[in-house]
């Protein structure tokens, strides 16, 4: 199947979200109306990736929460962040990505356990980040009034770049700035 990677080339660059291998199996199993061997299709993905490597391409294939999707190649980063820039009113606000750290770190959690990690009405950053698809409704508690569980969602992993929540900077990874306030120069 010569051609199967263009037909996974195709499903990829079409794909707003990233497409894992299952998803591309069953698109092209029904298109083909037979088996498509997830051999052949990993081939055809390694051979994409292969390609994308060279510097003719302002993106690459990569893998990144849970499927494949091209970006951008960090060479462009400054290109790109000048289109982000003006973009800036799609970004999380100060509020939004205090919250979502929280949801991210204790999911399931519940509003009112988010309140009190913040100290603050969490209201419209819950409905903002639910608006932006960051987070989702796991369920709810089982505590008096069942309230709503929250956890984050697979946009949460592509927006961050990440493939599992393991994957989030653990305590340990922050260092303490060397000068803080109330402390002494050495």
């Amino acid at each position: 199947m010569d051609f199967l990677h263009k037909h996974i080339e195709a499903l990829i660059f079409c794909s707003p979200s990233p497409l894992g291998k299952e998803e591309i199996h069953r698109c092209l199993t029904e298109m083909f109306e037979s088996e498509v061997p997830l051999e052949h299709i990993t081939e055809a993905i390694a051979r994409l990736k292969e390609k994308y490597l060279s510097d003719d391409f302002s993106f690459a294939l990569e893998f990144i929460g849970g499927g494949f999707q091209f970006l951008t190649k960090p060479a462009y980063q400054t290109s790109i962040s000048i289109l982000l820039k003006q973009q800036s009113q799609k970004r999380l606000s100060t509020a939004q990505l205090e919250t979502l750290s929280i949801i991210a770190y204790k999911q399931p959690v519940t509003k009112t356990e988010v309140e009190q990690i913040r100290g603050v009405n969490c209201d419209y950053s819950i409905q903002k980040l639910l608006e932006k698809e960051l987070i989702t409704i796991k369920g709810k508690a089982d505590s008096i009034g069942k309230p709503i569980l929250y956890g984050t969602s697979d946009k949460f992993m592509e927006y961050f770049g990440i493939n599992h929540l393991q994957d989030l900077p653990q305590p340990k990874d922050f260092t303490q700035e060397e000068n803080q306030i109330g402390e002494e120069k050495d």
